[in-house]
């Protein structure tokens, strides 16, 4: 950001031909991938589609069979349309997503897009950056070596004062030099405040800047007596700085950078007392052993000065230098994410690094937060380049910990990934991350730290840029897709039993058994209280040990169908048994249309207690877990029996007030349900206790798994 002086500007590309440009078009030829829950959804409702016009279809040839009249027909037609559409589903999808929204904010996840709610809860794979992500963000400089000797920033001896006293840098301490070359390759700033020193810049910047100050080198002071001449700043591309400046009366070139790069640039190495030949092997094995030991490595260079009249150091490509040392900095590993990566791994979700850090850095806290064990190595940038697609797609689906890659790297192993069924999330901050965030099943950028480019390609921005908020937001997007099952097995039983309990009515040549207000009045306005509240279940609170649900599979879980069938099939036979004994002791069409509306509703009431929980009984689920459901109930009963009572509602629903003594036989009638789900509840947890493993951990080998 340029924020005042002056400055002159050449302009050598424009528009999409610039670093920016290209990326912009990356982005756009990203398409926004359609989210599992969509997905889920649109398969959903094209088995609605086909069921209404099946149905519709069956009532006309069922009614014409037994001679049933041709407007007769089109009313049951109608009402069986209106019975097979679950009217409240839409809204209950946008509730639990919106309390998804609200219940991840207080988790600093801050969620840009709906549906992200819940794709985050069906990621397989996170690909998480490393700095400011797995690890605080906060580097400081834990060695250096130079000469030879492995040291602290404190015990480095080094020239107070600033200037050239001595007439080459290659005459300083070595150790001291290598503290003075980190302060004249760097932007960043640092000062003094009432809580200690604070620092404005890149990390690894700032971690030298301090560094030098421990040694007594002030910052400041040491970049004025050096002036500067010219500067080649840091890119990922590049992977090295460059700083040339003014050394009495010569100009000397300062680099900082990867070790592998610098040491291409060096011929010599920095003893005190002078010179002496570089021993390349000795300074890979040197920074491979900082490395190992978790540090982030920087080799740091002096050019020998240069007089009026040398030929010009080619800041690009300079050759020629002297390396003055190494220095091994540490980022340490964010509090509670060794905790949160053991809950992702119970959670059946998977964590990849990819960071553009060392190899043996990377690998080094990967091993220390559990995402990979030690034997596992990082594979790098360059080893994917040199990768087909059969060894790109077995690396990606062996590899936890990816290193030096490139933002065209990281793109191309989440659409690998992508390619393999996996549902990926994948976290960024920098503008060269906006492709991989808009190409992944869910970008997660990060909010402090991030640039709004990654912003406005992610789907969730995390406000603490933690990766224990991301495994946060995994919880509640799960809970939020079992909130959304939940309310859609609660609806679509409500309506399978009203076609299976019309069409029987059509089939044996009785009345209409609801009309079409009935039947909008118990989808829409009774049931949709209930399926609302819902969507305000806590959730499961072994959520996080089971593994993601397959991409292949629907709204509905296989048990939950079979459930929808047999309760559909209970309430529709109450219903069915109360219509007839209605209608035969009556003989009045409405009194009989009445009790099995009341009846419906009342299965309602205890459906929605057999929604809660998929296994567990309804009586160990706390009524204070979701206290909306319970008044969500209560009014729900209410409302149909002022409905029963109030002129106008009796107009318009054709229902009229039901003698006392009916209340308690449709009471029992309709805890049937309830009784039936229990029971099956029971069988299937003793079923599982039977199958499940011995004591001693044993287990079918053939299996592959555990029971």
């Amino acid at each position: 950001m340029v924020t005042s002086g002056r400055g002159e500007g050449l302009v050598f590309a424009t528009g999409t031909h610039t670093e920016l440009g290209g990326i912009a078009e990356l982005l756009r030829a990203e398409p926004q991938a359609e989210t599992p829950l969509q997905q889920r959804m649109t398969r959903l409702s094209r088995l609605i589609m086909v069921v209404v016009l099946s149905s519709c279809a069956l009532v006309f040839v069922l009614g014409l069979a037994t001679g049933g009249q041709a407007r007769e027909l089109l009313m049951a037609a109608v009402a069986l349309a209106v019975a097979a559409v679950p009217e409240g589903l839409p809204i209950v999808l946008t509730i639990a997503l919106a309390l998804g929204v609200t219940r991840m904010a207080r988790r600093n996840a801050i969620v840009r897009w709906l549906p992200a709610v819940e794709t985050l809860g069906s990621a397989t794979v996170i690909g998480s950056d490393k700095t400011g992500t797995l690890t605080e963000n906060r580097m400081t400089v834990r060695r250096i070596w130079a000469a030879g000797l492995v040291q602290m920033p404190a015990s480095i001896p080094v020239r107070s004062g600033g200037g050239p006293a001595l007439p080459s840098p290659l005459a300083e301490e070595a150790a001291a030099l290598t503290l003075l070359t980190g302060v004249l390759t760097n932007e960043a700033v640092v000062h003094a405040t009432a809580d200690g020193v604070e620092g404005r810049g890149d990390p690894t910047e700032i971690a030298l800047l301090l560094a030098a100050a421990e040694a007594g080198l002030a910052p400041e002071p040491q970049r004025d007596a050096y002036a500067l001449i010219a500067d080649l700043p840091f890119e990922p591309s590049r992977r090295f700085s460059a700083a040339l400046r003014q050394w009495g009366d010569a100009e000397v070139l300062f680099a900082k950078g990867a070790p592998e790069r610098v040491l291409d640039m060096c011929d010599a190495l920095l003893a005190n007392g002078g010179e002496v030949p570089l021993d390349v092997a000795e300074m890979h094995t040197a920074a491979h052993s900082m490395a190992a030991d978790g540090l982030r490595v920087l080799a740091l260079a002096v050019s020998r000065p240069r007089q009026h009249g040398d030929p010009p150091l080619d800041l690009e490509e300079p050759r020629g230098l002297v390396l003055a040392g190494l220095v091994g900095l540490m980022d340490p590993p964010r509090k509670g994410v060794r905790e949160a990566v053991t809950v992702c791994h119970d959670a059946g979700v998977r964590v990849v690094m990819i960071t553009g850090d060392h190899a043996l850095t990377a690998a080094s806290i990967a091993t220390e937060l559990g995402i990979t064990s030690s034997s596992n190595r990082a594979v790098t940038g360059s080893d994917l380049e040199a990768m087909d697609e059969d060894e790109l797609r077995s690396a990606v689906s062996g590899t936890s910990v990816f290193a030096r890659i490139s933002p065209e790297g990281k793109l191309r192993i989440v659409r690998v990934l992508q390619a393999q069924g996996e549902v990926v999330a994948v976290t960024g901050d920098g503008v060269n991350d906006a492709p991989a965030l808009k190409s992944a099943s869910i970008g997660v950028a990060m909010g402090k730290g991030g640039t709004d480019v990654a912003r406005e390609a992610a789907e969730i921005v995390l406000t603490d840029d933690n990766f224990v908020s991301i495994v946060g937001a995994i919880e509640q997007g799960r809970i939020t897709f079992d909130n959304v099952r939940r309310a859609t097995f609660f609806l679509l039983s409500t309506s399978m039993a009203t076609i299976i309990a019309l069409l029987v009515t059509v089939a044996a040549g009785w009345p209409l058994l609801m009309v079409p207000a009935q039947l909008l009045w118990l989808n829409l306005v009774t049931s949709g209280l209930q399926d609302v509240a819902l969507a305000f279940e806590r959730g499961d609170r072994n959520v996080l040990r089971k593994p993601p649900r397959s991409t292949r599979e629907g709204i509905m879980s296989p048990l939950l169908w079979q459930r929808t069938v047999s309760t559909s099939v209970v309430r529709a036979g109450g219903t069915l048994a109360l219509f007839y004994w209605a209608l035969e002791s009556t003989d009045s069409i409405t009194t009989a249309q009445t009790v099995a509306l009341t009846t419906m509703v009342l299965f309602s009431a205890f459906q929605a207690g057999n929604a809660r929980s998929e296994h567990r009984s309804v009586l160990t689920v706390p009524l204070r877990d979701n206290p909306f459901l319970v008044w969500a109930t209560i009014a729900n009963l209410v409302l149909h029996l002022a409905a029963l009572y109030f002129p106008l509602t009796q107009l318009v629903l054709r229902v009229e007030p039901l003698p006392l003594h009916y209340w308690p036989i449709m009471i029992a009638v309709a805890a049937t349900v309830l009784v039936v789900v229990e029971a099956e509840k029971a069988i299937r947890r003793r079923l599982t206790r039977s199958a499940a493993p011995s004591p001693s951990g044993t287990s079918d080998p053939g299996s592959g798994r555990g029971a």
